[in-house]
């Protein structure tokens, strides 16, 4: 390829720096965070709605952003991220930096805008996220233990945005999305094995794709699905779902077991590729449920 085609082919800047935010990710956190927000609010303020969404676009999106500084030199590794706009030199790591506080000190007060409650808990987000969770990913395989907590978190935002409060309600669903995250990373870590190996990350739990692993995928799919269903025993204070809803959301706890257990039996990178986006599904079909459940009450 000629340097002019190579040129022509290079995303222009702007891309560039969408493209570091992780766009796509981005939009499916936000989004829970506004099934949270519907699940909390008794009335709908549609400027908190989107405060909520700008907000937490702009932390999730610095996040990701300081995850890929700190990551860069081994992102160049590994041939999923290796094409990335910061390895490449594309968006320079001064200019990455710059933009990624700029991101996080305006999300933050963004939220801030909404309540004190929102602000702290996404600040506290992005300091879990890039500075606890991604220097441990190249030590230990219980930085999926600790990324769960930021992970968690956006969920949970939504109702305490609605409530400008934290309680069982919002701990509840912060539970669901907490234990949900472990099936769903370390089926993206089997995959993905080889590549995370060339980066130096140890991502599954007994560091490989083995007997283990696999059962420590089941049993956290277990407990998503417990901690799922919990709202139809009016346990959860004003978080409740129907009995109706709650045999919809186990109907799909159990299609989410069903390949965790099927990963167990065939150990393979097609039906860890398979768990890995009904894990997706499952996560979002449950925020949709609970949203839809409360408004045909």
């Amino acid at each position: 390829m000629s340097e002019v085609q190579a040129i022509e082919k290079s995303p222009g800047i702007l891309a560039n720096y969408v493209e570091i935010t992780k766009p796509r990710l981005s939009v499916v956190v936000v989004f829970s965070s506004i099934a949270g927000y519907f699940l909390g609010a008794d009335t709908y303020d549609w400027l908190t709605v989107l405060l909520l969404c700008v907000g937490g676009y702009f932390l999730v999106g610095s996040s990701n952003v300081f995850n890929q500084i700190i990551e860069r030199d081994r992102d160049a590794l590994m041939k999923r991220t290796m094409n990335r706009p910061i390895p490449t030199g594309r968006v320079s790591v001064s200019n990455a930096w710059i933009y990624g506080l700029v991101m996080a000190l305006t999300g933050v007060y963004v939220l801030y805008l909404i309540n004190v409650p929102t602000a702290f808990f996404g600040a506290l987000s992005i300091v879990l996220y890039a500075a606890v969770y991604t220097p441990l990913k190249t030590r230990t395989p219980l930085c999926v233990f600790v990324g769960a907590f930021p992970g968690a978190i956006p969920y949970m935002l939504g109702w305490v945005a609605a409530s400008g409060s934290f309680g069982i309600e919002p701990g509840t669903l912060f539970m669901l999305q907490f234990f949900w995250q472990f099936p769903h990373f370390w089926a993206i870590g089997w995959m993905l094995e080889n590549d995370y190996k060339a980066g130096g990350f140890k991502m599954l739990p007994t560091g490989a794709t083995d007997r283990g692993t696999a059962i420590q995928i089941i049993l956290y799919t277990v407990w998503t699905i417990a901690v799922s269903v919990i709202p139809a025993f009016g346990v959860t204070g004003s978080l409740y779902i129907t009995l109706w809803s709650a045999a919809v959301v186990l109907l799909l706890g159990l299609w989410f077991l069903y390949y965790a257990v099927k990963l167990f039996r065939e150990r393979t990178n097609a039906v860890a590729r398979k768990l890995m986006l009904v894990s997706v599904s499952y996560i979002t079909l449950i925020q949709i449920i609970y949203v839809v459940d409360k408004f045909l009450r």
